[in-house]
């Protein structure tokens, strides 16, 4: 044990001839303070997005509640329900866990999962009769709030499931549109799932009780049959219609958007700058590699659907040639046809790129499905025929038999990932060598003062030889229609 008199800091400080406090201080002065770095924009969305969670497992209710009044905030408990008519046993259970892990992300709590085996859904139940009656006493058990079904209900399923189960269900389909709705920052965003979700309501319109088949005339109290087609018309029509008005705004709003984004395509064509596109299954790291490819700062988050708007970051080639590189939504299996057509505009960002980078999940237990499902909502969109450069991520957490599996698969694909860092020099390199190249050879001697082609040439074009001579700059390279016809009134004779 030490004591006070023992150690004298002042008398030590005292004793010390070569003591320089200004050494000291700069010292000090000369590290960066950690609290300076601003954060990213991904940064302080993940700060928002996590910045009020409701936690599960953390009851306070009392047994005696006479006294005492209370509010709770807990997960929506629910069970999964899925039926299995094709594929393997490995298939079915892959799928469940992926809508476990969709459930998770809407915010709620999963206490059972079962599937059914048959050739196909029951038409009127989905699953089997008998079975209803299984998920019933399951949903009584557990106290278990919905019933999450894998796979798009008809309007008659839904309400089947809900007059014998007595607690809500829904399907797959509402799942992802939830998802979406709760991450859609952008003004484009919201409408586009806003579109899809009405999109689904609107074939799905009923109520409880008959509530929704009241007729209003004229003259009904409060004036709510104004506006309507005439008497008789129900409360059910009355809210399609009004649905069908929301959908045709939307609609206009979105042609406004989609108007912008085209403008800015095609200021892209024009000065030729090559884009690639980072598409690929949720969750299998699309922000985290392009963090990494161009520092963009994009919110990365381990949760399916983490980020829905696209995001552009003008980029350069090793020898200077400029190109963009945007990511995309994430796709999943049987994804929502309503949210392709609202996204539509979206994903034209794919079918009108110069290179596709389709990354997979490496760690996943079933990549090759991953790829079978992008492809898929690839064709949807006629992006088939762009080039695809394959990016099997996660390399730090795969099992290198699946990784060796997946490179004899994809020939034109790349292992690395995206949280160590490897693999991604190897990736520019490849990404640089697959960009469109320009298709005009020139040979000029460009006068000093036309250092603006220089610049352009850099930029727009590849450059094999460059030498500085008393009349000029002699060039040679590679250059678009447009910058070849300025060149060639500097074309160099008998070139």
């Amino acid at each position: 044990m030490t004591n006070a008199s023992d150690f004298n800091l002042d008398a030590e400080l005292d004793e010390t001839d070569d003591w320089d406090s200004d050494e000291f201080e700069s010292g000090y002065a000369d590290e960066p303070d950690p609290e300076e770095d601003e954060p990213t924009v991904g940064a302080m969305e993940l700060a928002e997005r996590h910045a009020l969670r409701r936690v599960a497992s953390l009851r306070t209710e009392l047994e005696d509640i006479t006294e005492v009044e209370y509010r709770q905030l807990r997960l929506e408990r629910v069970v999964l329900v899925g039926v299995w008519t094709e594929g393997s046993v490995e298939d079915a259970e892959n799928s469940m866990a992926e809508l476990a892990l969709l459930a998770e992300t809407a915010g709620s709590e999963v206490l059972e999962a079962i599937y059914q085996r048959r050739q196909t859904p029951d038409p009127a139940t989905y699953v089997g009769r008998g079975k209803v009656d299984g998920i019933r006493e399951i949903v009584q058990a557990t106290g278990a709030d919905t019933v999450v079904c894998d796979g798009e209900l008809a309007p008659s399923q839904l309400r089947n499931l809900e007059d014998r189960l007595k607690v809500k269900v829904v399907d797959r389909t509402a799942l992802i549109l939830d998802i979406f709705a709760q991450h859609a920052k952008s003004r484009e965003g919201q409408a586009q799932v806003e579109l899809a979700q009405l999109n689904y309501m609107k074939q799905r319109l009923r109520g409880w009780g008959g509530n929704l088949s009241r007729q209003a005339g004229g003259r009904v109290a409060g004036g709510a049959g104004i506006g309507g087609r005439g008497p008789g018309e129900t409360k059910i029509e009355t809210d399609r219609r009004r649905i069908n008005t929301k959908i045709a705004k939307l609609r206009r709003e979105l042609t406004a958007m989609r108007g912008t984004r085209d403008t800015k395509r095609a200021e892209r064509r024009r000065n030729h700058i090559p884009a690639v596109a980072i598409a690929g299954y949720t969750n299998a790291g699309k922000s985290s590699l392009l963090n990494r490819l161009t520092n963009a700062g994009v919110l990365v988050e381990d949760s399916l659907f983490a980020t829905l708007d696209p995001t552009t970051r003008r980029t350069t080639t090793s020898d200077g040639r400029v190109y963009t590189m945007s990511d995309t939504v994430g796709f999943v299996r049987h994804l929502p046809h309503q949210l392709i057509e609202a996204f539509r505009s979206t994903l034209e960002e794919v079918a009108d790129a110069d290179l596709i980078l389709h990354v997979v999940d490496g760690s996943h237990p079933d990549p090759e499905g991953q790829l079978a499902a992008v492809r898929e909502v690839l064709a949807e969109i006629d992006a088939t025929k762009v080039p695809e450069l394959v990016i099997i991520n996660k390399a730090d957490a795969a099992d290198p038999m699946v990784l060796a599996r997946l490179r004899q698969r994809e020939p034109h694909s790349l292992v690395v990932s995206a949280k160590t860092g490897e693999g991604i020099r190897e990736a520019l390199e490849v990404i640089e060598a697959d960009l469109p190249r320009p298709g005009v050879e020139f040979h000029a001697l460009l006068p000093y003062e036309r250092g603006d082609l220089i610049n352009r040439l850099h930029q727009q074009g590849e450059i094999d030889s460059m030498e500085h001579t008393a009349d000029g700059t002699v060039v040679r390279g590679r250059a678009n229609d447009d910058l070849a016809g300025e060149l060639a009134a500097y074309a160099v004779a008998g070139a």
